[in-house]
């Protein structure tokens, strides 16, 4: 049976749509072909005129659309983000925290050797008086995990302390293997990225740095039987101070009036920072 005019006009119709909303926008278009050249780049300068060529729109374009070519670059490194937050959200926790923070570390190596170029525009641009707005809501995300070992009594110092920490000598390793890797030469391979993820310069590292912020450092070779927090000339009411504070601040219980919670949390933080005792026997004070 044939198809009337007002059918077949219909039909045309949805196809165009659809062919239009396949088609990206021209600000997708700068976007991407923005981030291909900075991916093969090998470390050198990408033009405007590079990428307003590859997406096929003129400079005018793309002013309006990010202002200057530093808007762009912004554009590309939040982009990124959104790719590395995917691929740490991409990871299953377990009843283990120190384990899943193990895995983040692995998967923030990884994707930064097979993000190369991209890695070091997001992470490698810091200066005296510029820290990227990337590191810190990297800080905010491995704080998140941290919190739990700290719910757990088994963090030594503040979930913030430990964070960046741990992001600090994340983001060396991965800078040092990009460069180990031979990165000018292009992004590196998910297949040749996980042993270098793997590799006893991220490992030892890696377990050296959570050792350093637990309150129990076997918890690294052995996740489910922790020592007793308190060990190692460590105060157990700073781990115990450490835990009650993170889970204050995760509850938000409504018993404390507002002064009364800031009271409450400074005098945690007073104790959660109490130094070590120091080593050797205890001696009784003697008038």
């Amino acid at each position: 049976m044939r198809k009337g005019a007002v059918e077949v006009a219909g039909d045309a119709a949805a196809d165009g749509l659809q062919q239009r909303a396949a088609i990206p926008s021209p600000r997708e278009r700068i976007l991407r072909a923005a981030m291909e050249l900075v991916a093969t780049s090998e470390g050198n300068t990408v033009s405007t005129r590079q990428i307003t060529e590859r997406a096929g729109v003129t400079a005018p374009t793309l002013y309006h659309h990010f202002g200057d070519k530093d808007g762009l670059m912004e554009a590309v490194v939040a982009r990124g983000f959104e790719e590395f937050i995917r691929s740490e959200g991409s990871i299953e926790r377990t009843d283990a925290p120190i384990e899943d923070v193990k895995r983040l570390w692995d998967v923030h190596v990884q994707f930064g050797v097979t993000h190369a170029q991209l890695y070091l525009l997001m992470f490698g641009n810091a200066g005296p008086s510029r820290r990227p707005g990337v590191v810190v809501e990297a800080e905010r995300l491995l704080e998140a995990e941290l919190t739990r070992l700290a719910l757990a009594g088994q963090l030594a110092v503040r979930p913030v302390e430990a964070a960046r920490a741990v992001l600090a000598s994340n983001i060396g390793v991965t800078l040092m293997l990009i460069a180990d890797a031979g990165a000018g030469a292009g992004d590196v391979s998910p297949a040749a990225a996980e042993p270098l993820a793997t590799s006893a310069l991220s490992v030892q590292t890696r377990d050296a740095v959570l050792r350093s912020v637990l309150t129990d450092p076997t918890l690294v070779d052995t996740p489910r039987a922790g020592a007793p927090a308190g060990q190692d000339g460590q105060p157990s009411y700073v781990a115990a101070a450490i835990a009650l504070n993170a889970t204050l601040q995760s509850s938000h219980p409504d018993q404390l009036s507002g002064t009364e919670m800031k009271l409450f949390l400074e005098w945690l933080h007073r104790l959660s920072s109490a130094p070590a005792a120091p080593p050797g026997p205890r001696t009784d004070r003697t008038s």
